[in-house]
């Protein structure tokens, strides 16, 4: 497969106002094997391949970054942006011709080249917040761009990315993210097109109904009894028969982070059990938001959406008093 250099240039003047810049970043948005750059390392440091049969250029990790800016202009003109906040993971080294025959220690930085098979990233409106359940809340932008999710081998063909507009919480920087903000599949052709179609998911966007469902999690408890059944049920799902597994709400979620979710419920500072031994369920939610951190780039978004829709799903079963599987 050839790589291209990168070329864009980051077109976007964004500014971090003092009261937010710290609360956004003092802890990851995602976790798991991943390492935060900047734009303009993507920018300037780093090549990006093309699809090998016709040598057309791949939209790159910068693109759609900048693509996204745009986006949010077009959207949001008076508001101002934080920088972006990036995270990359799955490096793909390589040197450049004239440094074949060098061992490998005696490479230079000149000689070497790399780029990111998956990246990540989330980008702030500070002036735009909420305050839900007593946490405060901003709302935020982003999306992800994984390479191993193309055909590089073929012909340019259409590109796939991941977008999503929700609200991430200031005590901990978990993402809420519903599906209404979240195309987990945007396929284009071209910068131009992106920016259309991220316009448009930012523009159908209902702020005040995901507000409004966020809202009414903390209406409704769960009982040490509840949780522990619920818990014991999300282990038992992943064992069932297909058949049965449509018949339930599909959840997208793995043992280790079950695991997470209840050692949460008795140490998380912020969303624990409370002394009474109760959790609503905005605090049920914010522990799944949390362990879910723990997924590769190329899942994460997925398995935010899946917290809240299956959090919904328990909220609607308690207040019309319907049996769920997941509750006792």
């Amino acid at each position: 497969m050839e790589l291209a250099l990168t070329q864009t240039q980051n077109q976007s003047r964004v500014i971090v106002p003092e009261y937010y810049e710290g609360d956004l970043n003092k802890n990851h948005f995602i976790e798991a094997n991943t390492n935060s750059v900047t734009l303009e390392h993507l920018t300037n440091d780093t090549i990006l391949p093309v699809f090998s049969k016709d040598n057309e250029v791949t939209i790159s990790h910068a693109e759609f970054i900048n693509a996204t800016q745009e986006a949010l202009r077009n959207v949001f003109p008076f508001h101002q942006q934080t920088a972006p906040n990036i995270r990359v993971s799955h490096i793909i080294k390589g040197r450049v011709p004239s440094a074949i025959g060098k061992q490998k220690s005696e490479l230079l930085d000149e000689d070497k080249t790399i780029y990111y098979e998956r990246m990540a990233f989330v980008i702030g409106l500070p002036q735009i917040q909420q305050e839900v359940n007593g946490n405060k809340l901003s709302l935020v932008v982003g999306g992800v761009r994984a390479y191993n999710n193309e055909n590089l081998y073929s012909r340019k063909s259409i590109e796939k990315f991941k977008v999503f507009i929700g609200f991430s919480n200031f005590v901990c920087t978990n993402l809420c993210i519903s599906t209404d903000g979240f195309k987990d599949e945007i396929r284009v052709s071209n910068k131009n097109e992106l920016v259309s179609r991220i316009t448009e998911l930012f523009s159908s966007y209902d702020q005040d109904k995901h507000l409004g469902n966020m809202e009414r999690m903390s209406k409704f408890f769960l009982t040490p009894e509840q949780v522990a059944h619920l818990l014991g049920k999300m282990k038992m799902y992943q064992f069932l028969s297909n058949a049965r597994k449509k018949e339930l709400f599909p959840l997208n979620i793995n043992d280790s982070q079950i695991n997470t979710i209840a050692k949460s419920y008795f140490k998380d500072d912020n969303f624990k059990v409370t002394t009474e031994g109760v959790v609503n369920l905005w605090q049920l939610y914010n522990l799944f938001t949390g362990a879910v951190k723990s997924s590769y780039i190329d899942s994460f978004l997925q398995r935010e959406a899946c917290a809240y829709e299956f959090i919904q799903d328990l909220s609607n079963s308690l207040q019309n008093e319907e049996s769920n599987f997941f509750l006792i």
